[in-house]
């Protein structure tokens, strides 16, 4: 029977991603500015471009810039082990997380949601990010929680200060502030963004040749890499469940949604490198969605914008009506290399594809009896 559910599986997957990977028709000019995140050259340059205050290293992740520059530091560090992956580091995985970051920055999301403070906006701090923004307590546990594992790990070297993390004005029980205190609370998180970097610096060991990393596998590094990054959405979503009521319902929809996706996008190890990502990111929303925003369409979002909405939505509706099981056939489905390359194949081939209707996908769902139980039991009495 496995088979039978794999191939539908890869086949129900592939269908509700196919419009979120269709960017990837479009070539982007990896030499223009704009394929970097907003203000990149603005970001610190180095850890000592930090504020260094009583032989600390003093970081605030509540400002853009200085968040970005934590981003910058992994890359610029992390660079060596992917010069054979491409020119100016452009071949780095790592790239997904700041570019996502300045995707949210650009569109608005990492502003105070409630209004009630002018953080982020542009007739006040806008490079305030705000605590109350859903996205950026999210992408707070894909960055300083990255960043503190990398300083763990050792991917700076020995620093001669020690890292401290500003908290916010609200809510600061909810993160955490430096090594051992991000190892107490989060030991899991640590660890596995921690064995990330560790699996960078041992190429380096065991290939002798600082020039060479020959015993680097981007395959393994996507594994640890996606690992990490599906396991600080799973602890910070619940976490911050509470902050979606800032949002509008169908942007609140749309980041749960987009939460989902991860799981899937992660079990095929995508690269994240940078051309792929903004490949990948360019026809998401332009702007944060608003009450009046019902699918579909949205008239003021390109068709490709309302497909990649109406795909997520569709993705994470039968997953939650299978009771996950579409998730956990896919990630069997994605078990070895040969899964993960088919995986990736099918989403490349059936992304050309005129003939996907999302809205017909979605309506027919709508009405749908998925449950998991259901879904099982036709299944075995079809076959």
């Amino acid at each position: 029977m496995w088979p039978y559910f794999g191939t539908h599986a890869l086949l129900i997957v592939t269908l509700t991603l196919i419009p979120a990977t269709a960017a990837a028709q479009s070539e982007n000019d990896a030499t223009r500015e704009d394929v970097y995140p907003p203000l990149w050259d603005r970001a610190p340059e180095s850890l000592l471009d930090f504020l260094v205050k009583d032989n600390k290293i003093v970081i605030n992740p509540w400002n853009y810039q200085e968040r970005l520059g934590m981003y910058k530091n992994m890359l610029n560090s992390s660079a060596k082990y992917f010069t054979a992956f491409g020119s100016q580091n452009f071949g780095n995985i790592l790239w997904g997380l700041p570019l996502q970051h300045g995707w949210q920055f650009r569109t608005g999301r990492l502003a105070d949601p409630s209004s009630v403070t002018s953080c982020g906006y542009e007739d006040g701090d806008l490079l305030c990010i705000s605590v109350r923004s859903w996205w950026s307590c999210m992408n707070y546990y894909l960055a300083v929680i990255p960043f503190l594992g990398a300083v763990e790990a050792g991917l700076f070297g020995q620093l001669q200060y020690e890292i401290e993390i500003l908290p916010p004005e609200e809510q600061r029980a909810d993160f955490c502030y430096s090594v051992a205190d991000c190892r107490s609370r989060n030991p899991k998180l640590m660890d596995e963004w921690k064995a990330y970097f560790e699996y960078l610096l041992s190429t380096e060991h065991k290939a002798g040749s600082p020039a060479t990393f020959s015993s680097f596998k981007m395959d393994d590094a996507l594994c640890l890499m996606w690992r990490a990054h599906v396991s600080s959405i799973a602890y910070a979503l619940p976490k911050f469940q509470d902050s979606l009521k800032y949002l509008s319902d169908p942007e609140a929809n749309f980041g749960e949604d987009w939460a989902n996706a991860v799981d899937f996008i992660a079990a095929t190890h995508f690269s994240t490198d940078l051309q792929t990502t903004n490949e990948f990111q360019s026809f998401l929303p332009q702007r944060m969605l608003t009450e009046g925003d019902v699918l579909p369409p949205i008239s003021d979002f390109s068709p490709q914008q309302n497909r990649v909405l109406l795909s997520l939505r569709a993705l994470h509706k039968v997953n939650q009506l299978t009771g996950g099981l579409l998730l956990k056939l896919w990630q069997k489905a994605m078990s070895t290399e040969a899964g993960r390359k088919l995986g990736r194949k099918l989403i490349e081939d059936l992304a050309s594809s005129q003939k996907f209707d999302p809205v017909g996908i979605y309506n027919d769902m709508k009405g749908a009896d998925l449950t998991a139980f259901s879904f099982l039991e036709k299944k075995q009495f079809q076959h």
